[in-house]
């Protein structure tokens, strides 16, 4: 079932700025990922011009769904687009008429994903920042109760940068997720609560304010 859909976001940080993904974006998105294809071995990426267009539109279509929120990744000194990333199954649970998060409209959990960067980016503030903001965003003004992130368990990179933000190992989900290589994906799943986020946004700030 769909949901009713949240406005588009903009969240602003100090060296990136997150903004809301439009079908203008695919010939940046796509020269972002044509400079070095091999570093997304195990991450859906778009390949070309059309490609693009068809990632952007399959973005906007779960927007219009209400279960994501896609956003393109500007670098704020040159306007540069640097990457990708989203808010996505966001769920609304089915509380009682009566509780204080009856009928909110806003998303209980979510996951963050679709994430990366072009090779520039990578190893620079980017994703650590951008990772911040929608965090930030979802626990302090979404009050969800847990956000989760999931990578190909062959990605090795992908979970040491999880575990680098705080985030906690819950397990291997076995054959999850169709992999970018198009076989069975054993997918990791990496989780934050309501009750960690304080000590995961400090975490955060220290590493921002080095």
């Amino acid at each position: 079932m769909s949901e009713a859909p949240l406005e588009p976001l903009s969240l602003c940080g100090r060296e990136i700025r997150l903004d809301a993904l439009e079908p203008r974006h695919a010939p940046a998105l796509a020269a972002a990922s044509a400079v070095d294809p091999s570093l997304y071995r195990w991450s859906p990426i778009p390949d070309g011009a059309a490609s693009a267009a068809a990632y952007i539109d399959t973005a906007l279509q779960w927007q219009r769904a209400g279960t994501a929120i896609p956003f393109v990744i500007i670098r704020i000194r040159d306007e540069a687009v640097i990457g990708s990333t989203r808010f996505w199954n966001m769920e609304r649970w089915k509380w009682p008429q009566g509780h204080e998060r009856f009928g909110r409209g806003i998303p209980d959990v979510c996951e963050i994903g679709y994430t990366w960067l072009t090779s520039s980016a990578i190893r620079t503030r980017a994703n650590t920042e951008a990772k911040y903001l929608m965090l930030r965003h979802a626990f302090e003004e979404w009050g969800v109760l847990g956000v989760c992130l999931h990578t190909d368990l062959r990605n090795l990179r992908s979970q040491a940068a999880m575990e680098r933000l705080g985030a906690r190992k819950d397990g291997v989900l076995r054959a999850h997720r169709l992999a970018a290589d198009y076989t069975p994906r054993d997918s990791v799943r990496y989780s934050i609560v309501a009750a960690e986020w304080p000590e995961v946004r400090l975490r955060l700030m220290q590493f921002l304010d080095r």
